[in-house]
């Protein structure tokens, strides 16, 4: 008889801690800070600074992670732009378009 009551009892508890189980509190998130992309979609962009976008969103993410523009300023960009240039192989025309473009995300 003892032995029924002890083996009734584990049953009820283990079914009982099964049944309550509480599940982790969410924690709040903060939203994402929007993408480089997401930004610029914000403000109207001419062909030619959509050119730039693409260029800097084509050639650049190859290698790394996007920076938002506004990350640095324009005195901060203007070398980082110029050795990532070199690095992409990227000719003129298309290092003042993507220039253009960071600046005027700023």
């Amino acid at each position: 008889m003892k032995s029924k009551i002890i083996t009734l009892a584990a049953l009820v508890l283990f079914v009982v801690s099964c049944g309550t189980q509480k599940s982790a509190p969410v924690a709040a998130t903060e939203p994402a800070a929007p993408t480089a992309t997401e930004t610029a979609k914000a403000v109207t962009l001419t062909p030619e600074l959509a050119e730039g976008q693409n260029l800097y969103e084509n050639n650049c993410a190859k290698c790394h992670k996007l920076f938002e523009p506004k990350k640095f300023t324009q005195e901060e960009w203007s070398p980082i732009l110029v050795r990532m240039g070199k690095k992409a192989h990227l000719d003129g025309v298309q290092m003042t378009s993507i220039t253009n473009y960071i600046n005027s995300q700023l």
